[in-house]
């Protein structure tokens, strides 16, 4: 039986990975596919920049039109990043009748509804393991390993560069942007790391991970999105004096109203097992009504990590190949036709505890106005730490968590708080989950 040619756009890190992996273990990759699996083509924008792979018998091509077009080629392996050419080449590639195998998380976020059903229609595979949690098979997890599954919610560590600057943070007492200048040198975030900090890479993640559990469509524009340029050393060792570690989740659960779709800092209780994933390592915590809390944890990026989760995917397709289309996985795990019409709440009709840093002055009756206000608004307090003022100072902080209770009632009391004259500066708030 002849090899599966595959087409390769992009030979970055991930590309190049991709090779090395799919060459070194070819004899393996090939008794678990039944056929050989070989690169014929791939497209770079630079041909002559070294690079980490051999690139011997590959032919090779600055214009990715080219691969996509190319008659021998039965698998397109997008790994261009974005959504504007990479959605183009995608798009080709199905209308070519060729399957496809991407680890792009903003164009399966933005674009997949329309990828999925172009795909259906042309009766081809688009797979998209490595665009979450690099080498973390944690989509066919919940697709196929959960499927006798209600999945009431999950939480997920799903970007390395973020959890390495909260780890370093709370184990060197460092502050942000000190570790993020680090992080930049070391690779671990981009020269503009927006997409890491601010939480949007997460976001992405998280909205395919919240289709596939839940059966909705993506909907990657009503995902609550926060960052983490705001947390200080201070909240990350007062959340430690708790019994607390802050990590920047993101956290997709079921409610009877709909779907509570979020990324932001978080603090966890330092017992459970996801609060202890350090650096740039990745997590995916997810919660089934049959099996309980199950926890996938592992290399969240990187070169090789994330070509395990590629090649897996074209091993998959070649699997398929002579398959009926109407019997294979389905994209988002439930059939197209099932899909449900679930909302994404917004995130004032969220319900979470809070941890709340307030900066006060040290005078008797501040703590009763406050406790006053979150008593009217219906807000329980589950524990106080209040600090000595430093020396000269009038003012303190003082630490409050919080029991659980809509977003939206607490915006009210701490707008509220925020006007009394005891209380200088903006009120910081971070979410708790207790993940139990």
């Amino acid at each position: 039986m002849n090899p599966v040619k595959i087409g390769l756009l992009g030979l970055g890190t991930v590309g190049g990975g991709t090779v090395n992996v799919l060459k070194r273990n070819a004899e393996e990759i090939s008794r678990r596919a039944g056929r050989a699996i070989e690169v014929s083509h791939a497209s770079a924008r630079e041909l002559n920049k070294p690079r980490i792979c051999d690139t011997t018998g590959i032919t090779l091509t600055s214009n990715p039109a080219e691969v996509v077009d190319a008659p021998e080629v039965d698998v397109v392996v997008e790994l261009i990043g974005g959504d504007g050419l990479a959605y183009e080449m995608v798009m080709k590639a199905i209308n070519n009748g060729k399957h496809v195998v991407t680890a792009n998380k903003a164009l399966i976020a933005k674009h997949g509804n329309e990828i999925f059903a172009a795909a259906q229609k042309k009766g081809v595979m688009v797979a998209f393991e490595a665009a979450v949690a690099g080498g973390i098979p944690i989509i066919k997890a919940i697709r196929e390993g959960l499927s006798a599954n209600r999945i009431e919610w999950l939480a997920g560590i799903i970007n390395g560069t973020g959890n390495f600057i909260l780890t370093e943070m709370r184990d060197k007492g460092r502050d942000f942007a000190d570790v993020l200048a680090e992080a930049q040198a070391l690779g671990y975030a981009e020269a503009d790391p927006t997409f890491d900090v601010e939480g949007i890479d997460a976001a992405h993640k998280l909205t395919i991970l919240a289709s596939i559990a839940f059966g909705i469509p993506l909907q990657f524009d009503k995902a609550y999105t926060e960052g983490i340029t705001r947390i200080t050393r201070e909240d990350v060792t007062y959340a430690e004096e708790l019994g607390y570690r802050i990590k920047h989740l993101g956290v997709a659960r079921r409610t009877n109203g709909g779907i509570e779709l979020r990324v932001h800092p978080t603090l966890i209780p330092e017992r459970r097992l996801i609060a202890n994933v350090n650096g740039v390592m990745n997590a995916v915590l997810v919660k089934g009504d049959a099996v309980g809390p199950t926890l996938y944890y592992g290399a969240g990026a990187g070169a090789e990590a994330t070509a395990s989760a590629v090649v897996a995917d074209i091993v998959d397709v070649v699997r398929a190949l002579t398959s009926d289309p109407e019997n294979r996985v389905p994209h988002l795990a439930f059939q197209p036709d099932q899909l449900s019409d679930l909302p994404i709440l917004p995130v004032d009709e969220i319900v979470t505890a809070y941890y709340l840093r307030l900066q006060v002055e040290d005078r008797p009756g501040v703590l009763a106005d406050i406790t006053r206000i979150f008593g009217e608004a219906g807000i329980s307090i589950e524990a106080v730490l209040q600090k000595e003022p430093a020396e000269g100072e009038t003012s303190v902080p003082l630490i409050m968590l919080t029991q659980r209770v809509k977003e939206q009632s607490m915006n009210q009391a701490l707008a509220a708080i925020a006007k009394l004259d005891a209380v200088t500066g903006e009120p910081v708030r971070i979410r708790m989950e207790s993940l139990g």
